[in-house]
């Protein structure tokens, strides 16, 4: 570690094993899938080929420890950080001298190259020697958890750490379990007669013997649309539910996202890799407005007249993520979000505003909206988004219609 494979004479004294060992845990910290057979392959695989060649050295284990293809990338990173190779080691000293060119800051990173850095960084930490104090029993009984005070603190108000908690925190959420029923059937033990498979199966047995067959309604989980709002009062939100929209997407079929500041953005097809990462890098280089101003109506129409035919069928439920704040025509607004709600089974209002107790719809667009939305439900910390799960796996108008009205 920390030299080219191929010139360092670990190879020599029988480490570069131990190395390969060091490099697969590396991995597994950054989040590949490897099981500890990988290893042995890998190590079999260098010994086959040698070590003369470090570009063969790299599809030796490329080979041996990358399954997916979407984790190309992450081994890439890791791989150059782990095995540094005299052109890296000579760029490090250009860039400590001052008179060599520097390299742009603004330069976009590769994605997964923060996951290498800080899987290195963790295969790197040791426990400390010093010795541990003595355990102090503390009366915890009138004391608040950090579990608890992560599920209940505001996203906007989290540190760095606390964003990563979250996203972690995420990735056990319950995902909904809504269903509906269709007009197919499929079979099953009991419910209505199917005489066409009855009067197979009586056929099937020359006649001899009639046993009923039955059938019910299939059942499937209705299409997501996500409309989430990218303004500058929204974009710290946006953000950290895209982490959340991306789980839905990998683990629910039939989940649409688009981005709307001041244009419509759909960003289907960058939510559906499977690294979130890339995911969301391949999201903010697409979208041209982030942190822009507000345009809700003219968005709106934009998606009623080109996407909703397409992705609002089969009784779709619509996920709305935006304050409200409309700086264009409000009776706009109101017709469109009034044909939106037309279109579709269920239309959640997503709004942080609601974090506030003395939260009053007075703003013009706030107005033209709430009365054509199902639902007006606050969304600002990990609590929020569990009630959000919990409404979705309910039926539909049971939940918040009542507040709706309330704040109407």
């Amino acid at each position: 570690m920390g030299a080219d494979p191929a010139e360092t004479p670990e190879a020599q004294d029988g480490l570069l094993a131990d190395d390969i060992v060091h490099f697969v845990r590396a991995l597994r910290i950054a989040g590949l899938k490897i099981g500890p057979g990988s290893a042995v392959d890998a190590i079999f695989a260098v010994q086959a080929i040698g070590i003369g060649d470090r570009e063969e050295f790299k599809a030796a284990l490329r080979a041996t420890l990358v399954s997916r293809r979407e984790d190309m990338a992450l081994f890439d990173e890791v791989f150059s950080l782990f095995w540094i190779s005299p052109e890296q080691i000579r760029k490090i000293k250009q860039l400590m001298d001052p008179l060599s060119p520097r390299t742009p800051r603004d330069q976009k990173a590769n994605p997964g190259r923060t996951r290498a850095s800080n899987a290195l960084m963790e295969s790197r930490r040791r426990p400390p020697d010093k010795p541990q104090p003595p355990e102090k029993e503390v009366d915890a009984r009138f004391t608040t958890s950090s579990g608890e005070m992560l599920r209940t603190l505001d996203f906007e108000q989290m540190s760095l750490a606390e964003m990563n908690r979250a996203k972690k925190a995420m990735e056990k959420i319950t995902l909904p379990a809504d269903s509906i029923k269709t007009r197919r059937y499929e079979r099953s033990n009991a419910g209505r007669i199917d005489p066409r498979a009855t009067m197979r199966t009586f056929l099937r047995s020359g006649g001899d013997l009639m046993l009923p067959s039955f059938r019910q309604h299939r059942e499937i989980q209705p299409p997501l649309v996500v409309l989430a709002d990218i303004s500058g009062s929204m974009s710290q939100y946006t953000r950290i539910f895209l982490h959340f929209f991306h789980i839905l997407t990998r683990r629910r079929r039939r989940v649409s996202t688009f981005l709307f500041g001041t244009r419509l953005t759909n960003v289907t097809r960058q939510m559906r890799l499977r690294d979130p990462d890339q995911a969301l890098d391949e999201c903010a280089a697409l979208v041209k407005d982030w942190s822009g101003g507000t345009r809700i109506g003219t968005t709106l129409r934009e998606f009623n007249r080109l996407w909703s035919r397409r992705v609002l069928g089969q009784r779709a439920t619509v996920l709305l993520l935006t304050d409200g704040l409309e700086r264009d025509d409000i009776e706009s607004l109101r017709t469109e979000i009034d044909r939106l709600h037309r279109s579709c089974r269920r239309l959640i209002w997503l709004n942080p505003l609601l974090r506030f107790d003395g939260f009053e719809p007075r703003a013009a667009g706030i107005k033209a909206m709430l009365p054509h939305v199902d639902e007006f439900r606050p969304i600002h910390n990990l609590t929020s988004l569990a009630d959000l799960v919990n409404a979705l796996s309910s039926p539909a108008g049971t939940t918040n219609a009542r507040r709706r009205d309330r704040h109407a």
